[in-house]
């Protein structure tokens, strides 16, 4: 399944499949399909080096040139295979970036307002949910719990988290920490 020898060079042009680091996030996204032919329940493909503290103008442009196209192959791929349906793709962030400046040139991290996005699967399609001040610093409608979030993301897969609470050492746990609401307008 890693091996991508065998894919036919339009696929790979598809993807922006390049030699070396370049092509790293394509060669990702080209394995996740295959992985996802496959039936394998869960993959999950990363990008690093979005933490623009500094070199903001030059860094931002280098890492969405690095995701944009094979990240639109991965979803026009999985559409056409008749997969994207069947597959949850989430694409976000650990937590997003201030509107401001940092210095010169860089952004600060911000836990009170940032995007996420998410398709296939049962997700509403061409449906926003929440939004921000007029800044984009902060949530204002449809704020989301990282519990709910997790809760959404479990139901969408066909779990429900409630059902994963288990007893230990006295208190109830479960993924969600025994919290979390399911978003169900984001739920087609």
């Amino acid at each position: 399944l890693l091996d991508l020898s065998n894919e036919p060079q339009a696929v790979l042009d598809a993807y922006g499949v390049k030699p070396r680091p370049a092509g790293a996030f394509a060669r990702q996204c080209v394995m996740a399909r295959r992985l996802s032919e496959a039936r394998v329940r869960f993959v999950e493909i990363c990008q690093p080096g979005w933490d623009h503290h500094n070199n903001l103008h030059k860094g931002l442009i280098d890492r969405c040139r690095s995701v944009d196209q094979p990240t639109a192959a991965l979803l026009s791929d999985l559409a056409q295979r008749g997969l994207l349906d069947e597959t949850l793709v989430v694409f976000g962030s650990e937590f997003g970036r201030q509107p401001t400046s940092q210095g010169a040139d860089g952004r600060d991290h911000n836990i009170t307002g940032y995007s996420m996005w998410m398709t296939g699967a049962g997700v509403k399609q061409g449906f926003s949910y929440g939004g921000t001040d007029e800044y984009g610093i902060a949530a204002v409608e449809g704020r989301m719990h990282t519990n709910d979030l997790h809760a959404t993301l479990l139901a969408l897969m066909g779990l429900d988290h409630q059902r994963l609470t288990y007893p230990y050492a006295g208190r109830d746990f479960r993924l969600t920490d025994v919290a979390g609401k399911v978003a169900d307008a984001i739920i087609a």
